[in-house]
This record gives structure tokens, C-alpha cells and sequence, in this order.
């Protein structure tokens, strides 16, 4: 076995066995870590797949992003005193059935795939993948006016969300 074998199985390893973890824990706070872990492990089979901006982003987003936003919710959420923050467990058998049954969908999809056929054309002739750099620019040149439209309403959904969680304060007037 070389070197990118070991590598990819290493990761994947990772990625199924802390996902498993998140699956059958029932403290929620080792379940984010745990899907810490997950988030690093598929993004070290982006890299691994030459998908370097989608590794990254995956790192940015989920992990810097989303992961850091569950912990802090559950760290900060109001607990009974002393006590755990546990999940219960519902419906176990319809879980193992749905989950499984899509684990054997995506299973016979990745073990009928002829990955060694994938070749990067563009018409007839044979071109290098994209890089980082060609993606920024295109984005940057081709795609601005969605880029931006984008950012626009994203701003507004954040304050949307702030405007929706914010109490309604009573202004105090001093009249003395």
C-alpha cells in the first residue's frame, strides 16, 4: 500500500469513526467535538481529491463558523444545576433503517464509480484542473453582480436574526 492510500483510508478512518461517535454519544457537547473531527476528516479527503478552496472553505465555515456556534450555545445554555446536557434516543430502529439503507445507496455509488476516468476537457482538447487563482478571478470578474447580491442578502439575514433575538427594550425617559 503507498503513501496517498494510507492517506486517504487515514482520513476517511477518522471521518466514519467520529461520525459513528456523534451517532451513538448522548452528550452533546462531545457530539460537536466529535463533529469537529468529522468536518476535519472530509476536508482532508478534499485535499486529498485536489479540492483545496472546497477543504478550505469546508474548514472555514463548518469548523471556524458552525462548530464554534454550537459549542458556545452549549456552553452557554441555561443548565439545570450540575446536571448533564444529554440527548434522549428516539426512534432507534427507523434510524439504524434510514441510515442504513443510505449507507448502502452511497456505497454502491462510490464502489461503481470509475474515478481513474475523470479527465479535465474543455472541448476537444485536455486542460489542467482549475486552480484558486482562476476560480478568484472568474468570481471576481465574471460573477461579481451575484457575489455581491449575495453579500447584500446575507447582511440582511444577519439583521434579520439580530432584529428577531434582540428584546424589545422600554426606553426610560428622565422627566424630573
Amino acid at each position: 500500500m503507498d503513501l496517498s492510500t494510507f492517506v486517504f483510508y487515514f482520513f476517511a478512518g477518522i471521518t466514519l469513526v467520529s461520525a459513528l461517535f456523534i451517532l451513538f454519544t448522548r452528550n452533546i457537547l462531545y457530539a460537536a467535538f466529535a463533529l469537529m473531527l468529522t468536518f476535519l476528516g472530509v476536508a482532508g479527503i478534499f485535499v486529498f481529491a485536489g479540492a483545496e478552496f472546497i477543504a478550505i472553505t469546508q474548514i472555514l465555515v463548518y469548523v471556524g463558523g458552525i462548530l464554534v456556534l454550537i459549542v458556545f450555545g452549549v456552553m452557554l445554555t441555561n443548565r439545570l444545576q450540575g446536571q448533564k446536557v444529554l440527548t434522549p434516543v428516539y426512534r432507534k430502529l427507523m434510524g439504524l433503517i434510514v441510515g442504513g439503507g443510505l449507507f448502502l445507496i452511497l456505497f454502491k455509488a462510490i464502489v461503481e464509480a470509475n474515478f481513474g476516468a475523470i479527465t479535465w476537457v474543455s472541448g476537444n482538447t485536455q486542460t489542467e484542473p482549475t486552480s484558486l487563482k482562476k476560480l478568484g478571478l472568474t468570481l471576481m470578474t465574471d460573477y461579481v453582480l451575484a457575489f455581491e447580491v449575495i453579500g447584500i442578502l446575507l447582511l440582511i439575514a444577519l439583521i434579520g436574526a439580530i432584529h428577531m433575538a434582540g428584546g424589545k427594550r422600554k426606553e426610560v425617559s428622565d422627566a424630573s
